[in-house]
């Protein structure tokens, strides 16, 4: 029996690590912990979430097992969070048992869309904005090439593993110093919505979101942990787009 629920504890923890790291909002890997733990026989499960970590208790015929692991941000992947939801469904309905669980929860790999479908979306994303802004087609497409290359140099950092606000400041720099060409150059009928549009993508909405919807489900230090790293972000962003405006010598947008 203590085997089992040695297994089943780990399986658990494992589930809410990889819901914690792909950025699951709290009150989901809580629920699914739990859900997973019940459906594999458990009496009780207790979670206990911070912002890179999380401790999980399993009580069973009154015997307690405790275990913590860390979760480091792995970056948002809704994929994972999906075929984890799928394994506890699975569970639910007893179609599988634990350790065909486990199978599946060490089959999930976080692929990821093909990096240049994602440039070539993010650019026209960053381009449709600077359309509704009032600009015409110059820049239209200048925006999408800011944007593009902006995305190319932020996938680069990334896949070196660099920290995060490196990467959006390094990101917002070599962005805001392609689509100032724009103001330089006098191209297109408002140059400065390609400086404005163009950084969009840099905008922390996900982390905002959870950590608003964390804060509002009872999870105060979670939504507090998660509002500070996306203002952090956002900082990142406004030093990379100062910077790259001192360089430059072009501010108009934000005067």
């Amino acid at each position: 029996m203590a085997s089992k629920q040695r297994a089943v504890s780990r399986l658990i923890a494992q589930s809410g690590q990889m819901l914690l790291a792909h950025g699951a909002e709290s009150t989901l890997v809580g629920d699914i912990i739990r859900r997973i733990g019940l459906a594999c026989g458990m009496d009780e499960v207790e979670v206990s979430l911070s912002a890179s970590s999380l401790v999980v208790t399993t009580v069973y015929q009154e015997h307690c097992i405790t275990t913590a692991r860390r979760s480091p941000d792995r970056g948002i992947n809704m994929r994972v969070i999906t075929q984890v939801q799928r394994i506890c469904i699975m569970l639910e309905r007893g179609i599988l048992d634990a350790s065909m669980a486990q199978e599946k929860i060490n089959e999930i790999s976080p692929e990821r869309y093909n990096r240049w479908l994602v440039v070539l979306m993010i650019g026209l994303s960053c381009a449709a904005f600077s359309r509704l802004a009032g600009g015409d087609w110059a820049i239209f497409f200048m925006t999408f090439f800011a944007s593009a290359i902006g995305m190319i140099v932020r996938q680069e950092i990334g896949h070196r593993h660099f920290n995060p606000l490196m990467n959006f400041a390094v990101t917002a720099f070599v962005t805001t110093v392609v689509s100032a060409q724009a103001v330089i150059f006098d191209i297109g009928n408002t140059p400065f919505i390609v400086m404005a549009s163009s950084v969009l993508m840099l905008v922390p909405g996900f982390p905002l979101i959870n950590s608003v919807a964390d804060m509002l489900k009872g999870y105060i230090n979670m939504g507090i942990a998660r509002f500070v790293m996306a203002s952090l972000l956002t900082l990142a962003t406004c030093l990379g787009i100062v910077a790259a405006m001192s360089l430059v010598g072009v501010w108009g947008w934000v005067a």
